[in-house]
């Protein structure tokens, strides 16, 4: 069994853990503009001109059963969708705004649709709900706020009630813990408590714990769905660590008692969270399965991103990504199902990366760029019994202390290495995986 324990959570990770691998979704109104999900903040963007975008969404070819089977195929577990983002535009229908989907042409429940389409395929159901409203009429006037730049900035913030906002999200997240039947994670959006303004603009306060009265709102979240994954960033601990856009290349632990936690990168593939039409930061295969390697090698999580055209379809850039880890998983997700971390006396070669599986009698080596002839495993003489390629089951013959090769009798000898032997061609896989059976 794996050594590693973890800090102890309020929800039932264990499913979580086990899973490794889940899709986020960020959909909404900023899908039209297509400049970046934070557009209306970025370019200071006016009520009147957003409130184009909500008069004529339209995702006429939005098919969230069509994402349900890209997401299974490419070997996801779990999904995470925006609910809200910080534009306040709401995906399903609440009874307390009229800026939601099923008042614009669109005229549905955005997210009824999709929990019933992934819960179709087995996926785990999450929501992300964003603690920031740009919309809102009580959320008040701060440095990432649209309006934090005009002249009457000051008057236009009073007045409003932060309490009243308080209430409002905890209105809503009753409605999408009551709604939509078992809901698995809740991945709130976020916290920049002591972010201020500066000089005229020191009456812009940023927002924590405090202003969301997170206590309320968890204790809301815990008394509807007492099993539910919920993450930090409403500056109180919970389940689960979230770095962004970001690789860890350990495993994360905790600033104070340095306990491991449960944690979860989320990225993207491309630069951007909402779709993004002239972005072109989009990531190489390689790298797209390096990070989820990378991830699982380090005791993590991976939350791989797609944001939906405004029309509701996945970009073909999407599409293409969704597929490299559909080629590789469909052979390789034994190495990521149920794994962790190695046991810390088991080293990785250069280029490569251990993972492990949970019960201690597997080990998964990586192979990030692919060697001659041999692979010196340290530390491992003694305690294989079988190896072999994870993709096909093919056998990969061994020796144990030293390279059974005439140019190699004068190097070192080191009796615990364990010496793969492998064949000249790379099998045909960007990350070919070799299975490794202890005894």
């Amino acid at each position: 069994m794996s050594s590693y324990v973890t800090r102890k959570t309020p929800g039932d990770t264990s499913w979580f853990t086990h899973d490794r691998f889940g899709m986020f979704i960020h959909f909404g109104l900023y899908a039209m503009p297509a400049r970046h999900e934070w557009v209306k903040t970025n370019e200071k963007i006016s009520e009147e001109h957003y409130d184009l975008y909500f008069k004529h969404f339209n995702p006429d070819l939005y098919d969230p059963k069509e994402w349900a089977k890209q997401a299974k195929a490419a070997g996801m577990k779990y999904v995470v969708m925006t609910t809200k983002h910080h534009e306040g535009f709401c995906l399903f229908d609440s009874k307390y705004t009229d800026y939601k989907s099923t008042n614009t042409p669109c005229g549905k429940d955005l997210i009824r649709e999709y929990v019933d389409a992934f819960r179709a395929e087995g996926l785990h159901i999450g929501f992300y709900y964003s603690l920031i409203d740009w919309h809102h009429p009580d959320f008040p006037i701060d440095v990432l706020h649209p309006r934090r730049d005009d002249a009457d900035a000051l008057e236009l913030n009073q007045g409003r009630d932060m309490q009243k906002y308080a209430e409002y999200m905890r209105n809503q997240v009753t409605e999408l813990l009551t709604n939509y039947g078992k809901i698995d994670v809740l991945w709130f959006d976020f916290s920049y408590d002591g972010r201020d303004g500066e000089g005229p603009c020191s009456w812009m306060k940023g927002k924590g714990k405090e202003d969301w009265e997170a206590e309320k709102l968890l204790a809301t979240a815990r008394s509807l769905q007492p099993d539910i994954i919920i993450d930090n960033r409403t500056d109180i601990e919970q389940d689960l660590w979230t770095p962004e856009q970001y690789q860890p290349t350990g495993w994360i632990t905790h600033k104070e008692t340095g306990e491991l936690v449960t944690w979860e990168a989320c990225q993207t593939f491309s630069g951007s969270w909402g779709y993004y039409r002239d972005e072109q930061t989009w990531k190489t295969p390689e790298m797209l399965l390096r990070m989820l390697i990378n991830t699982v090698s380090c005791g993590g999580n991976l939350l791989m991103n797609v944001g939906p055209t405004s029309r509701g379809y996945l970009d073909y850039r999407a599409e293409e990504a969704l597929k490299v880890y559909a080629d590789w998983m469909k052979y390789n997700s034994r190495s990521i199902y149920g794994c962790t971390m190695a046991e810390p006396e088991f080293t990785a070669p250069a280029d490569c990366r251990y993972t492990q599986s949970e019960d201690g009698s597997r080990l998964y080596l990586h192979l990030f760029a692919y060697p001659f002839a041999h692979l010196c495993l340290p530390g491992l003489a003694g305690k294989v019994e079988y190896v072999q390629f994870l993709h096909d089951g093919s056998e990969i013959l061994f020796t144990e202390g030293a390279i059974d090769h005439f140019s190699a009798q004068d190097e070192e000898k080191k009796n615990d290495d364990l010496i793969l032997y492998l064949p000249p061609v790379k099998p045909h896989s960007l990350v070919p995986v070799i299975e490794l059976f202890l005894k």
